[in-house]
């Protein structure tokens, strides 16, 4: 009997102790994870965010001593694998890999918006930015940003660019501004760099991925790239920055959300789990051979840069009135 009014006590200490400030943070961070994550991502598997994802949740289950389940949700442009970690539960067992793509072009371009990105999820960390160069075909005469601008501006309407994703063809027009290039669509950088390579196509962004084997082989000529630094996979190509192009402000990221909700306690962990997961040689050592540059943010430094550059996009769009099929 006396242990039995011991653990009653307990137990009532125990709710009030979970009502003070700070309590339910402090016991959710203690014990979290105690079972294995789901981590959604909106692409199909064998593709490079698919692919860059699975490197990501080996990391993250090392990190955190728990499985890390990737689960694919493609279709939609990202946006099935967005509502369906919008409206998981905010324990942070459901994770969302996002990109531009879901977070940025699909509420900005659609006439009805799926949701509210800033209201709909919980920012937790970056993942990194794909690796992404202005390429040209190594006939075009242009060896230089400026000089391509040059030859663009000399014959308005004669040149012509390629893109397969939004993040690509905005960039594109921000670097060309009120030149006029006509931009043709693709499915996918593959079929976009074959036309390329065929002199089709002059110019376009195109991914870690294809750039740097057709520039070793001479076929192509890489001008710049969208990196805040220059990357290791062609590391005499310019970025931005350095080129004085401070207004390509679009880069072509990923990054880790949870649910509306999400405590602050197991967000914190998280991003510092996933900061250090991208720390991690072997980690590190595999993106790279992806063609993306891995690096994990605070979860309010990674809320500022998302907003900064959902911003971004949506003022390049309005001002070239762009609008997507």
């Amino acid at each position: 009997m006396r242990r039995r009014n011991l653990t009653l006590a307990a137990l009532a200490a125990g709710g009030t102790l979970a009502m003070l400030p700070g309590a339910a943070a402090w016991s959710a961070e203690g014990s979290y994870p105690d079972k294995p994550l789901r981590l959604i991502v909106g692409f199909a598997p064998g593709g490079g965010a698919d692919a860059l994802t699975r490197i990501i949740a080996e990391g993250l289950s090392k990190q955190l001593g728990q499985q890390v389940i990737v689960e694919n949700r493609p279709g939609a442009d990202g946006v099935l694998a967005a509502q369906a970690t919008s409206s998981a539960k905010p324990d942070g067992y459901t994770l969302l890999m996002g990109t531009n793509t879901a977070m940025v072009a699909a509420p900005t371009l659609r006439p009805t918006p799926p949701y509210d990105p800033f209201k709909a999820f919980t920012p937790i960390s970056s993942a990194g930015q794909f690796s992404m160069f202005l390429v040209v075909p190594a006939s075009l005469p242009a060896k230089s940003v400026n000089e391509l601008l040059a030859m663009v501006a000399a014959k308005p309407g004669a040149y012509n660019s390629a893109s397969s994703n939004s993040a690509s063809e905005l960039a594109m027009l921000q670097l060309l501004g009120e030149r006029k290039v006509v931009n043709a669509r693709y499915k996918g950088d593959m079929q976009a760099m074959t036309d390329l390579l065929g002199g089709q196509i002059h110019m376009m962004f195109t991914t870690g991925t294809l750039a740097p084997g057709f520039v070793k082989e001479g076929r192509i000529r890489a001008l710049a790239t969208l990196l805040p630094q220059r990357s290791a996979l062609l590391p005499d190509v310019p970025t931005g920055g350095e080129l004085g192009l401070g207004k390509l402000t679009i880069t072509p990221w990923a990054g880790f959300f949870g649910p509306p909700g999400l405590p602050q306690a197991i967000t914190d962990k998280l991003s510092q789990e996933l900061q250090n997961t991208l720390k991690r040689p072997d980690v590190h050592a595999q993106l790279v051979q992806q063609g993306f540059e891995g690096y994990g943010m605070s979860p309010v430094k990674f809320a500022e840069f998302f907003r900064a550059q959902y911003e971004a996009f949506g003022a390049t769009v309005r001002q070239h009135n762009v609008k997507f099929e």
